[in-house]
Formats: structure tokens, sequence, C-alpha cells
């Protein structure tokens, strides 16, 4: 009796082997890519637990710095931590976002979680460095422009911002066409402009029109500072001017390329 061709003995390998990738995983492996999953879903379901639903990582204090009026009470008041919820739960955005809508003293704010049980609060109040006096009170104007806060009593060599606006004529266009925000924001700049030894001993900066800004010095001494623009040359200009011309009593570096001074 003939023996089985050649085709049929290649059919019956076949059949025998099963199709591709059959046999890859056996009974030993799949058990352990079965307990390997049911590790990994049993650490995830672990982790989820620690994270939310157990008390070892949870919010136990609140801890305030970079304050210098505000009082660390204050912050932590204002920014309502919601201790004892789950720290990976917790909106720091929404925090921040307290803080600065309800201190507006508050220029930044950094919320940190503080692993295991903290919130850090990093704070960076608003620098006055113009007030406005309004009755008998002082509101602090920062270097953006910014009232941000009203106090009883004026900061410590920081200059008072006075108006001269004439109802009529060229500042009360200057005032119509710029707006008071806008003047202030120019007084702002004119204080931030003024050289180191100077601003020091300025105690008024008083503003007519968009053009003409003026700052009083603690000795009486005057300078007609003009607008806001070429800060720096008219800084060098003044600078100048004061050392060539140390008896004047006015200085004008309105123009600072035709800086002048007066009196003595």
């Amino acid at each position: 009796m003939a023996g089985p061709t050649t085709a049929e003995r290649g059919e019956r390998r076949q059949e025998s082997s099963g199709p591709p990738g059959a046999g890859r995983f056996g009974p030993s492996r799949l058990r352990a890519i079965i307990i390997l999953a049911a590790v990994l879903v049993l650490a995830a379901g672990v982790t989820l637990w620690v994270l939310y639903g157990s008390n070892w990582l949870r919010v136990e204090r609140v801890s305030v710095s970079g304050t210098r009026v505000l009082t660390p009470a204050q912050v932590r008041e204002a920014a309502d931590v919601p201790v004892g919820d789950a720290l990976v739960s917790v909106d720091t955005e929404a925090i921040a976002a307290r803080l600065s809508r309800k201190l507006p003293r508050v220029d930044e704010v950094d919320v940190v979680r503080s692993w295991p049980h903290g919130i850090a609060l990093k704070v960076t109040e608003r620098t006055p460095v113009l007030v406005v006096r309004e009755g008998r009170n002082f509101v602090e104007v920062d270097d953006e422009g910014v009232r941000f806060a009203t106090v009883s009593r004026a900061p410590k060599g920081v200059p008072a911002l006075k108006w001269e606006l004439a109802r009529s004529g060229p500042a009360a266009a200057s005032l119509r066409r710029f707006g008071e925000d806008r003047l202030v924001r120019e007084a702002v700049r004119v204080a931030g402009s003024v050289p180191d030894a100077v601003a020091r001993r300025t105690h008024q900066v008083t503003v007519r029109s968009y053009d003409d800004i003026s700052l009083q010095l603690d000795d009486g001494r005057t300078v007609a500072w003009g607008s806001g623009e070429q800060g720096e040359r008219k800084a060098r200009a003044l600078t100048a001017l004061m050392k060539a011309t140390p008896d004047a009593r006015h200085f004008d570096v309105s123009v600072p390329t035709a800086p002048a001074s007066s009196g003595s």
C-alpha cells in the first residue's frame, strides 16, 4: 500500500500544529497574565483609596508665607481651604481666585500641596508707589495703577498723588480724553522713572494734565516732569541738572534735550 504523498504529509503537519499563534500562551503563562492583571487592578484600587478614601493624605494644616501688611490669619480665612478633604482633590486654582477676589492687596499667590497633610499659600502683596487722599483716608496705588487698599494712615515714604484738574481748558480736555485711570497710570509711570535719590525725597506727585505732571520734594524744590514718556532720558537729565545747579529751587526736564533750572 502506497504511503502518504508529500502534500498529504504537509496538510497533516498544519492540522496538528493548529492555527498560527496557537499554543503561544500555555496554561501557566495565561495564569500568570491573569494574576498580573489582578495585581494591577488591586494596586490601582489601593492607590485610589489611599488618595481619596483614607485619612492618610488629607488636609490638616494651612501655612502662609510672604505677608507684610496682611496677617496669616486673614489669608487663611480668605483662602477657605477645605481642611479635612483629600489633599489630591483640593482645587488650588479656586483657592488662588478666592484670595485675589477677597484680598485686593494680594498681587500673586502660589497655592502648593505640601504632602502628606498641608497646603502652602505663598503670597506676594502689592506695594504702594502712590497714595490718593479720599476724605480722612488714603487709597494705595501700586506700580500698575491698581487702587488696592484704603488705609487710615499713609504709608511712610510713599508720595501722595494730588489732582489739580481744571473744569475747563486743556486740563479738562486731557481728563476727558484719557480718563482718570489713565492719568493715574501716567503718574505711577513718572514715580517709577524718577532717580532713586530724588524718589526718596519726593512727597507729592501733582497731575494737571497728561503732559503736565510735576514733583514736589520734601525740601520745597519742584520738578516739572511733563508726561511719563522718555522717563529714562528725563531721569538722566534731572540728575545732571541737580549736580550742575545744586542751589536751584525748580527743575524742568519735560523736554529732556533742553533741561532748565531756576531760583536759588
